[in-house]
């Protein structure tokens, strides 16, 4: 086997021109596939941890069931009581995999600043729990900090975020004062005196103008209930979401509680949008390039089939089978494409470099924030590349080594 190895390694040579081609097409179109493929892994997981951690919202979320498709019309009907949230925490509590629990509360109402008033939509929660589930972050998710001014407390409910175009709408500032008005759950209207303690941009557009992030306890009192609407729950690893998903659903029913679980990527739609354009993407980017390396592959082995006819013919007087043949062109064709394949390591690993050390920044889709940009070195992808290229690269290999393998020995011999 070796000396079949040295041979093919002298067959490439003789043309070193055509096969550094060939080889520099490999290596260029997988780097190309596995710097993007190092991108979106860095997409996806900047869309992850920002949805989780940054913004607070965890891996899973306890609801009463027909919360999500009849809340918005009858709301107060689909609120968890201060006994079932109860209930909710003891069965969470028995899961070592549970890092946190904690209770949310959406309320809308009107926001005034004494002159003009406008619609507002406020996340009632806890500060102190957000904290600590963005302290869960790793790399810079867990480092960002979203709002401009100070930051809310437990013990200070009428110190509230406002979004900035609710903001500039209102024309609040940090240490404004202003009114929430909504209808409390028993069909009264209540008002609450807050004060501006930070300023933040919406990851919404379209919430820009209306979002307010308010302590608990504020849009309990606000709405005149000691109910939630949800609990959103921490865990260990993002791995665990579908077992305890599963091991929640079946503890919960036992329990008799008539309440639904969804996790992070269910209801953060812009995740899993982006994740399925990125798909595609990425799946037309891997077809290109590898419709490229094999169409240079395979000129590369029609010519050199071409030249080489009468050392063919040579080789089968020899005694060498037509299998041999064969099996030669397709050695050589895996050389091409494991040399590529080595190059297209090293250009991958150079563009990560670069990255590094020019560390461009850029605002990705959740976090209003510019963000330093990265390429994730992804060794599945480099894995799979390799493993496709020697593959298409012997299967590109394959007819012309057959249609040079076919010849009849005399003509092969007398080819001119």
């Amino acid at each position: 086997m070796f000396t079949w190895i040295k041979i093919a390694f002298r067959n490439l040579g003789k043309n070193r021109r055509r096969s550094f081609f060939t080889v520099l097409a490999i290596g260029l179109g997988f780097a190309a596939v596995n710097v993007f493929g190092g991108f979106t892994a860095y997409i996806f997981t900047s869309l992850r941890d920002g949805y989780i951690y940054a913004l607070g919202n965890g891996h899973l979320t306890v609801f009463k069931k027909g919360f999500l498709t009849h809340g918005k019309l009858d709301p107060v009907r689909y609120l968890l009581s201060e006994a079932e949230t109860q209930t909710i925490k003891e069965v969470l509590q028995g899961f070592s995999a549970v890092v946190l629990v904690t209770p949310q509360l959406y309320t809308s109402g009107l926001l005034s600043n004494g002159e003009v008033s406008t619609v507002f939509i406020a996340a009632g929660r806890v500060p102190s729990d957000l904290r600590v589930i963005s302290s869960h972050a790793k790399g810079t998710i867990g480092r960002l900090s979203l709002f401009t001014g100070k930051s809310l407390e437990d013990d200070i409910p009428h110190g509230i975020g406002v979004s900035a175009g609710l903001a500039e709408q209102l024309q609040l500032d940090i240490g404004s004062n202003i009114i929430a008005m909504a209808p409390t759950v028993g069909g009264q209207v209540n008002a609450l005196d807050a004060q501006v303690f930070q300023l933040f941009e919406s990851t919404v557009e379209v919430l820009n103008d209306k979002l307010l992030l308010v302590p608990l306890q504020f849009a309990q009192s606000l709405y005149d209930t000691s109910s939630v609407d949800r609990l959103t729950v921490l865990l260990q690893d993002t791995a665990q979401t579908e077992p305890i998903r599963a091991a929640l659903t079946d503890a919960f029913t036992q329990q008799g509680l008539d309440v639904e679980i969804r996790t992070w990527d269910e209801l953060s739609l812009l995740y899993s949008k982006v994740k399925e354009m990125f798909d595609i993407i990425f799946l037309f980017i891997f077809v290109i390039v590898f419709i490229i390396a094999m169409m240079s592959v395979i000129n590369t082995i029609s010519m050199a089939v071409m030249e080489r006819t009468k050392e063919i013919g040579t080789l089968r007087a020899l005694g060498v089978k037509r299998n041999g043949i064969v099996r030669l062109f397709a050695l050589e064709s895996a050389m091409l494409g494991m040399l590529g394949s080595i190059l297209g390591i090293s250009l991958t690993l150079i563009s990560w470099l670069i990255v590094e050390i020019l560390k461009p920044d850029w605002t990705p889709p959740i976090i209003a924030k510019r963000l330093p940009l990265e390429i994730h070195v992804v060794p599945e992808y480099a894995l799979f590349s390799v493993l496709c290229l020697v593959l298409l690269s012997i299967g590109a290999a394959t007819l012309p080594a057959r249609r040079a393998a076919y010849h009849g020995i005399v003509e092969a011999l007398g080819h001119a």
